[in-house]
């Protein structure tokens, strides 16, 4: 996957929802998506604890352990982060960069 390709498709989907759910202000907007980011996170650990069978029995129920429904959830969480991080003016790319060479430098 290339990553120029990624950040693209995330603009894209950005203006999409921003057509799709129109908000009367920015601040609703960021708002929302923060949410969003919340209800993905939330889905995510339910989902790690399901697959480390640590979830209550009743949310257990027909759940098949494969890794593909967690990849999604891990997926739900960067693109709806990265979706937040578009509206709010974020050069994710370069604030990546920054944070890689600052993780890079604690061991050396």
């Amino acid at each position: 996957m290339d990553f120029t390709h990624f950040l693209r498709l995330i603009h894209a989907e950005s203006e999409r929802l921003a057509k799709h759910y129109p908000c009367d202000s920015m601040d609703r907007e960021t708002f929302a998506r923060a949410v969003k980011l919340g209800e993905e996170v939330g889905e995510l650990f339910s989902e790690i604890l399901k697959h480390s069978a640590l979830q209550r029995k009743e949310k257990m129920q027909g759940y098949d352990k494969d890794k593909e429904s967690l990849a999604e959830e891990f997926a739900d969480v960067i693109i709806t982060s990265l979706l937040l991080a578009e509206r709010m003016n974020i050069d994710i790319e370069s604030a990546l960069t920054k944070k890689m060479e600052k993780i890079e430098k604690r061991y050396e």
